[in-house]
């Protein structure tokens, strides 16, 4: 007779694919809440104890770790010594382990107190799953519910070629993120990182959401993963909700997007970023969703075609008219009203996402990939604490600069470096991003703005790294920037000062880089 073991956490299809395997005329042995789903459903089961001889142990801790379970499962069907041993010790066979683990990540977060969190560590299920993985070939190792269809035609009608090893990579995936997820768990302890506060080890988590296109160019295969465990504002939680298929490239703008506009939550009012190619190209606040775009726009309408918009608050019908003009590839926002959707889907293709506002969460960490190897670092968080901020020049800003200032210190925040942009009244004026000198990227936000006809007259300007020279104060101050709003840190802070201080400008050091390599 063959044998099945049935212990798992998400019961989802269990009893179907019990009482299957019951009408193929398998033995089925289960534990604690499996055994007692099954019996409610009226399926005949065996309980552990029964095959082992042995009660269950420490309030469930110790009930599968037998040899009469270990040994029928890891027993090599041609090795007549194997079989010898079996009988000699009376243990029958086990041909398959359907078996998922306790849900560390989902009951689990970096807070749980660590004897709670330890309960959560599930050590007979693994031990069961590797041991069926590794003797696959007499073995049938079922992780996921998904595959019980699968296991059950397999067993009726004759498995498919690769069938048991594709059971045992599932199996050793699942495992393997399992353990990794707990010794990300404790490398988030504190001082588990050593002196930098890092982990000493890193196992990254991932499960494919769905095979893309291409990447960034044809010829290029990709996918999108997520991280197990992902929160509730990242990217594998997006619903799209209108237009066609998501790319590598959108996904990237989407995050790109979605991050900068988070700088401002809804309460401080309606934020609009569009972003072109991974940096944003406009950006503003108003007190309704559509004035943002309008004033977003006003800034770079060319870099904006095909571009990807974001809202910090619901699209409202009044915005998606405001948009309707425009050829966009994506609008996306924590929500959209009724009469914003059936604006927004008269465009065949325009991809509408639904994605709440991303707030990060501490801890986290960012990855950039080398060849061989893995930077990683603290994710850059969009806090912007002022206890550090100084007024270095002779002047200080006024009031209305004061507020620019914050504005556009958040908005440089997003862009990459070298970064550069000009404000006033809430929106940019001019964005210079990705040069190799800071006062190119100066000269780049200058002529944005000439180029949209936007007067620079008492404008402020945000730089995301300190100015090495006083070049890039010269070509603001020249364009009629009024205040100026850096980091410091340079060894030519004073001679920056100066120069400041020469066109009678001010200027405020932050004290905190926001440089986005």
């Amino acid at each position: 007779m063959a044998r099945a073991i049935l212990s798992v956490s998400d019961k989802t299809g269990i009893v179907d694919f019990a009482r299957g395997l019951a009408q193929l005329g398998w033995e089925l042995v289960s534990t604690g809440g499996t055994a007692k789903a099954l019996r409610q459903a009226g399926i005949a089961v065996r309980d552990v104890s029964e095959l082992t001889g042995h009660p269950e142990m420490m309030e469930g801790r110790v009930k599968t770790l037998h040899p009469a379970i270990h040994a029928g499962i890891l027993a090599r069907r041609d090795v007549p010594d194997d079989l010898r041993a079996l009988a000699a010790h009376g243990y029958p066979t086990i041909e398959l382990v359907a078996v998922n683990l306790y849900p560390f990540t989902r009951t689990v977060s970096a807070t749980t107190p660590l004897d709670e969190a330890m309960e959560q560590v599930d050590i007979g299920g693994p031990t069961m799953l590797r041991a069926a993985a590794k003797n696959h070939r007499f073995v049938l190792p079922v992780v996921d519910p998904a595959d019980y269809p699968r296991v059950l035609e397999a067993l009726r009608s004759g498995e498919p070629e690769g069938l048991r090893a594709e059971l045992a990579r599932k199996v050793f995936a699942h495992t393997s993120a399992y353990d990794a997820a707990v010794a990300g768990y404790l490398g988030g302890l504190e001082g588990a990182g050593g002196g930098s506060g890092l982990p000493g080890e890193i196992t990254l988590r991932l499960r494919k959401v769905q095979d893309l296109r291409y990447g960034e160019n044809p010829g290029q295969s990709a996918a999108f993963y997520a991280e197990d465990g992902a929160a509730p504002d990242a990217l594998p939680s997006l619903r799209q909700l209108h237009g066609k298929e998501l790319s590598f490239n959108n996904l990237l703008d989407i995050e790109a997007a979605t991050w900068a506009v988070a700088a401002w939550p809804a309460e401080q009012g309606a934020a609009c970023v569009i972003v072109k190619h991974n940096t944003p190209c406009g950006v503003a606040l108003a007190g309704a969703a559509s004035d943002a775009y309008t004033r977003a726009l006003q800034a770079d309408p060319v870099s904006a075609f095909g571009g990807i918009v974001a809202y910090n608050v619901p699209v409202d019908g009044g915005a998606a008219e405001a948009m309707a003009n425009t050829f966009l590839e994506i609008v996306v926002a924590p929500g959209f009203t009724e009469d914003a959707l059936e604006v927004l889907r008269r465009k065949k293709n325009l991809r509408l996402i639904e994605l709440p506002l991303q707030l990060g969460r501490e801890g986290e960490l960012d990855y950039k990939r080398v060849r061989g190897g893995m930077l990683v670092q603290d994710r850059l968080r969009l806090a912007f604490p002022e206890t550090d901020w100084r007024v270095v020049t002779k002047r200080e800003p006024t009031e209305s600069q004061w507020r620019d200032l914050r504005f556009a210190w958040r908005v440089v925040a997003s862009v990459k470096s070298n970064a550069i942009v000009l404000a006033r009244d809430g929106m940019t004026l001019g964005i210079g991003a990705g040069q190799t000198s800071r006062v190119d990227s100066a000269r780049v936000a200058v002529m944005k703005a000439n180029d949209q006809g936007l007067e620079l007259a008492d404008a402020v300007l945000a730089s995301d790294a300190y100015f090495p020279f006083r070049d890039g104060v010269d070509t603001a101050a020249a364009a009629g920037v009024r205040a100026v709003i850096q980091p410091g840190g340079s060894v030519r802070d004073e001679e920056v000062i100066a120069a400041a201080d020469e066109h009678g400008l001010a200027m405020v050091f932050t004290g905190r880089r926001v440089f986005r390599h």
